[in-house]
């Protein structure tokens, strides 16, 4: 009977320590984001800001006339096209050239052939996917992707880095 009672403390405080152990742990991961969303927010802002600082000198130094859309998209239609414009559901096809905004060549389509993809499906990047739909087929167009449209946070782990902004070079040669 002994034995059972030195058995039954001695599960009892092992237990009792390992539930408190438990708790202790659940309190250390529970995290205040309260404390860290507001600088959070102002370094993401920060960022943001000197990403459209980045993409006006580029546009700047190159002396293009583009448009700028409500999700911060720069496109420039340089040739004009005869074709239809595609609507969402429509496959389109595209020749491409992605480069870095310092310049470093990341895609091309003369060397990976045309890329074509379902519009509304989120297969491509939201930047190219709204530059596209802007398009005729026919249309060669300049498109500045700010990285929140393009690849975001992660990059494309292959050549594109995390908070990449791209300069896409395209034409639309097909839609159906």
């Amino acid at each position: 009977m002994r034995r059972v009672f030195k058995y039954f403390v001695f599960t009892f405080i092992v237990f009792t320590a390992l539930a408190s152990c438990t708790e202790k742990q659940k309190e250390q991961k529970v995290f205040n984001t309260d404390k860290i969303k507001e600088p959070l927010i102002n370094v993401n802002k920060q960022l943001v800001k000197d990403e459209n600082k980045d993409i006006e000198n580029y546009i700047n130094r190159y002396g293009w006339k583009m448009t700028e859309t409500g999700t911060g998209l720069r496109y420039s239609i340089y040739k004009k096209g005869n074709g239809v414009q595609p609507k969402k559901g429509n496959y389109a096809t595209i020749k491409y050239k992605v480069s870095l905004i310092n310049g470093i060549l990341c895609y091309d389509s003369n060397k990976e052939g045309p890329k074509e993809f379902l519009t509304g499906k989120a297969e491509v990047e939201n930047g190219l996917e709204e530059g596209i739909m802007l398009m005729h087929v026919g249309d060669k167009a300049k498109l500045i992707i700010p990285s929140h449209l393009a690849f975001g946070l992660l990059g494309d782990d292959n050549k594109i880095p995390k908070r990449a902004t791209l300069v896409y070079d395209i034409e639309l040669i097909n839609v159906k």
